[in-house]
């Protein structure tokens, strides 16, 4: 099998096309046309997309089907009473009957895709409770391709897919089988609801945004909870509007952690595309866990 792609086999400039494309700043035919340039040596620009593109057999950490785990499919109800929201629900083999601390995981722009699913078995070999639900379920849910994922990401209401996320935490939260310690991590997208969590639940444990889009500085003041945010090195998009807003959080006495990981891109903890960076998320995922451990 040959050795995996790293963001270093790739030019900059088609990474931040890259970027631009997931994250709906380009479409599919915008893509392929200015990557053409990046095309040599047999790649054409539809396979360097498919190379940036997610490999989630490759990036699995805990399969499925793991021993030491119990995982279901559950709902709850969506707070503007037009049905319910589908997530995956991750939990210690064995811990029935055990009140566990709770982590809500928020994906990325795609729902909860394979990858998600795998970040909150991961938090429950740790001793979490992880809950991931899947922001796409109004739409049919996760539709197991991307392409098709993300368009239907950006036909939904924003705000009430934020208000679903809050009502997945108060959930969480209130179950029996919760300590009713809540902390909640977001990945992109997400991030930038683990930001949003903070502003609006007063009784959150901790919130660990990775390279979220921030809200508005004005709203810091409403941040009770503890915060470990994590920021890529290269990532010019989210990273413009982080200092105002970390000031913000400063002057209004948050609890607030930040690290930055020098060259790494956009999405770098996602092991699934070679925009993931080893070490970096290694680093970062070790930090998120101890940040849990000490405040959830």
């Amino acid at each position: 099998m040959p050795p995996r792609l790293t963001a270093q086999d790739f030019d900059q400039e088609l990474l931040v096309l890259f970027d631009a494309y997931v994250h709906g700043g380009l479409d599919r035919r915008g893509f392929l046309d200015k990557a053409q340039k990046f095309a040599k040596a047999g790649m054409t620009a539809a396979g360097l997309l498919a190379a940036l593109s997610p490999n989630f057999a490759a990036g699995q950490q805990v399969r499925q089907d793991d021993p030491r785990l119990s995982t279901e499919r559950v709902s709850y109800p969506s707070p503007d009473g037009t049905g319910s929201v589908k997530g995956y629900l991750a939990r210690p083999a064995g811990s029935a009957g055990n009140k566990l601390p709770a982590i809500l995981v928020v994906h990325e722009n795609r729902g909860l895709n394979p990858h998600i699913e795998d970040i909150a078995r991961r938090l429950a070999l740790d001793g979490f409770m992880a809950f991931a639900p899947d922001g796409l379920t109004v739409a049919g849910g996760y539709p197991g391709d991307e392409d098709k994922a993300r368009e239907s990401f950006a036909k939904l209401d924003g705000a009430k897919m934020l208000q679903d996320f809050v009502a997945a935490a108060h959930w969480l939260k209130a179950r029996n089988d919760s300590t009713g310690k809540l902390g909640v991590v977001g990945f992109c997208y997400g991030g930038g609801v683990a930001h949003q969590l903070a502003i609006r639940l007063p009784d959150l444990a901790a919130s660990v945004p990775f390279y979220g889009n921030v809200p508005a500085p004005a709203d810091a003041g409403k941040v009770k909870a503890p915060m470990l945010v994590h920021l890529a090195g290269i990532d010019e998009r989210i990273n413009a509007a982080w200092p105002a807003y970390e000031a913000a959080l400063k002057s209004a006495g948050v609890r607030l952690t930040v690290h930055q990981y020098a060259g790494t891109q956009h999405g770098f903890n996602n092991d699934t595309t070679p925009r993931f960076d080893g070490a970096a998320a290694k680093l970062a995922w070790d930090r998120s866990i101890a940040f849990f451990k000490a405040t959830v």
